[in-house]
């Protein structure tokens, strides 16, 4: 019953999508004419990205129960493989025939994703053994890490693989045969297609017995460990499914923007994800979207809006006004968006 009744949601949701995407692709330009200006096709194709990349998290925190604070390093790792291998692909000895076909990036964004998820896999056996703060900080110092290798060209600076602080650019446009996945438009329905398998995958996940095993480990891992849940092996393998969603979302990043540097996955990006999923709700699959469009109305307000009636103050009163509404909406909504009111009385009750 209950899988039917997220089916439905689901399908719903992809109605929308599509009809969304109909009207933006027939007409260009539609959605920020009504909405003068606030949501553009380029803000719905980040959301999507933002939503892949949350999915993963809302598992990892909102239902594992495990801190991430540095979730932007697999979502960068993803970027900058795909873009290595296709715009530095002949320093990698990846022979023109190869590196210029049409299923070349596609490869390599699904090589990528196994590749990351493997690595997260790996380190996630030895710091997921931390709790609390102490997991967070690690999770914080693996993004640094990350961030820090990028800058650094990967440790090989005499091939300049990921261009330093440049990055790198030229990233070319994802192809299906002879035919470009462009204009925007057009991308719009790649990027959404792979937001809405995300959903999909996280509701299966948190339906199955899975599901309710990540719930008893945010739980009380020792009460899980005591029905027969091996702990440490869950927590390693959905920080390696989150890191592999963000690893995906990251490749449709670089083919997006046709460039990536590395202050795109620092710290500051980290946070910002764990905010959306915060304010969408952690312990919600749809707050992963809800939180991403929520977050990125709200910047794009602040730039196009909020702004304009104090002229004489520069953009640091941005991330003020910006905090300030955050703060409201965790007084309000403290479980996020999505959570039910049972859920949010409960919260309140508690407090």
């Amino acid at each position: 019953m209950m899988a039917r009744a997220w089916g439905r949601t689901w399908f719903l949701a992809a109605a929308a999508v599509a009809a969304v995407g109909g009207v933006e692709l027939a007409w260009p330009g539609t959605v920020a004419r009504l909405t003068r200006g606030l949501v553009s096709a380029d803000l719905l194709i980040r959301a999507g990205l933002f939503t892949v990349v949350l999915v993963g998290l809302n598992l990892l925190m909102g239902y594992a129960g495990q801190a991430s604070l540095g979730q932007a390093a697999f979502y960068g790792l993803g970027a900058f493989a795909s873009a290595i291998f296709t715009v530095r692909a002949q320093a990698l000895g990846i022979p023109p025939s190869v590196a210029g076909a049409w299923w070349w990036p596609w490869l390599v964004m699904l090589l990528a994703a196994v590749a990351v998820g493997a690595f997260a896999l790996g380190v996630g056996w030895v710091i997921l053994r931390l709790r609390g703060h102490y997991l967070a900080m690690a999770t914080l110092g693996l993004g640094i890490i990350v961030y820090i290798v990028l800058r650094e060209n990967l440790g090989l600076p005499h091939l300049n693989l990921t261009g330093g602080f440049d990055g790198i650019v030229g990233v070319p446009r994802l192809r299906v045969g002879g035919a470009e996945l462009w204009p925007v438009q057009v991308y719009y329905f790649v990027v959404w297609a792979a937001a809405l398998g995300a959903m999909a995958l996280g509701l299966n996940v948190v339906h199955s017995p899975a599901g309710r095993a990540l719930r008893a480990l945010h739980g009380s891992e020792l009460a899980a460990e005591s029905v027969g849940v091996d702990v440490g092996r869950l927590k390693a393998q959905i920080f390696a499914l989150s890191a592999a969603l963000a690893s995906v979302a990251g490749s449709l990043y670089a083919h997006f923007q046709a460039a990536v540097v590395p202050d795109t996955f620092g710290f500051v990006p980290s946070l910002e994800l764990v905010v959306m999923s915060a304010v969408g709700g952690m312990s919600s699959i749809w707050g992963a979207p809800l939180g991403a469009l929520a977050v990125l109305l709200l910047e794009q307000l602040l730039r196009t809006h909020v702004l304009g009636f104090v002229p004489a103050v520069s953009g640091e009163l941005e991330p003020v006004v910006f905090g300030l509404m955050l703060v409201v909406i965790m007084m309000f909504w403290p479980a996020g968006l999505v959570s039910s009111r049972r859920v949010q009385g409960a919260v309140w009750a508690s407090r």
